[in-house]
């Protein structure tokens, strides 16, 4: 596919979210920051089962929005596969071992009360 140049973040985001999705990702969030932060437009959250997934399911994502769109992501923790934070500027990604994404439970600072994650 030819690199796209001309895309919005809902674009990106309708990406990253089928991304993970195909490739099993589990508790999937998506966060619209738009009104609420100057750091992106939207926040996804998103769980893998063990460090090799977290860091393939990242590996896979950044491969894809740098085919599909030109989008050269900062990537952060892929190493680790921990807890890996993906930046394109406008979508903001984090995937995180259960454990971890349990410790620092994010999405809740993010989140209206009672929200609950997309399904997968």
């Amino acid at each position: 596919m030819a690199a796209q140049l001309d895309y919005t973040s809902e674009d990106l985001l309708a990406r990253i979210l089928s991304s993970l999705s195909d490739d099993k990702a589990e508790d999937i969030v998506q966060v619209d920051l738009r009104g609420k932060s100057s750091m992106g437009d939207y926040m996804v959250i998103a769980s893998g089962r063990s460090t090799r997934q977290v860091s393939a399911m990242s590996e896979k994502l950044v491969e894809k929005l740098k085919a599909e769109f030109g989008c050269n992501a900062r990537v952060e923790g892929k190493d680790a596969g921990d807890w890996v934070l993906i930046d394109t500027g406008d979508v903001i990604v984090h995937v995180f071992r259960p454990e971890v994404r349990e410790f620092y439970q994010l999405e809740k600072m993010w989140l209206p009360a009672g929200t609950m994650p997309l399904q997968n």
